[in-house]
Parts: C-alpha cells; structure tokens; sequence
C-alpha cells in the first residue's frame, strides 16, 4: 500500500482503494495536529466523515439492489462533501497545516465528482 493518494489517470485505479487510501492519508495527517479543545472535536468529525466514505462505498459495491447502490454512493457523496467541510475548517484553527488541508480537500472535491457521475449514471441506466 502506498503513502500517496492514488493517481486517476493510473491504469489500475479502483475507487475502493482510493477511498481507503483517502481514509489512511486523512488519519496519518490528523495524527500530526495539536489536539485542543477547538480541533478535536474538528478532527473527530473529519476522521468520521473520511473513513465513512470507504465504508460506504464498500456497502454500494455490494449492494442487493439499483436502489440501496444509489443510496449508498449518495451517502459517499455526502460524506466527501462534509470532508470538505472538515479539511476547511481545521485549515483555519491550523495554518500551518493549510496547504495539506488543500490537498486533501482537491481529493474530497474529486471523490464528490466522481460519485455525482456515477449516481448520475445509475440513473440515466435504469
């Protein structure tokens, strides 16, 4: 397992792995950050979020129906979009830590992309 999120343009990309590989990155990088009374409960919700992305994507990949998929990459779209939240928050209680905040947050934006064309698609397939 790599220490890098995944490259899309990469030939083998899986969207399970990238998903877990996001979780790992965001749990390594909130290890590293103070733990006071103002980012923990930030950090706590990041992590939860982060990871709960995965996990649901996960669910989808073995869902018992088109509907109960939907839902679940619904749930994943969500759950990058509060990441989004999360990584912006603890970027402003945490300047120093601002542009890795950055990178993490291009990764949630792009899993957000990638689960809305995929609902979509699920959608237009009926």
């Amino acid at each position: 397992m790599t220490n890098q999120i995944p490259n899309p343009n990469d030939k083998i990309f899986k969207l399970e792995e990238r998903t877990a590989v996001f979780g790992e990155e965001v749990i390594k990088f909130v290890k590293g950050v103070k733990q006071d009374n103002v980012n923990k409960p930030i950090i706590s919700q990041l992590v939860r979020s982060t990871t709960s992305v995965g996990a649901n994507y996960c669910e989808a990949d073995g869902a018992e129906s088109k509907k109960d998929f939907q839902h679940k990459i619904s749930i994943c779209k969500k759950e990058c979009k509060e990441t989004k939240h999360w990584l912006r928050m603890l970027a402003v209680t945490n300047p120093e830590s601002a542009e890795r905040c950055r990178v993490l947050w291009k990764e949630a934006h792009e899993l957000t992309l990638i689960f809305s064309k995929i609902i979509n698609n699920s959608k237009i397939n009926k």
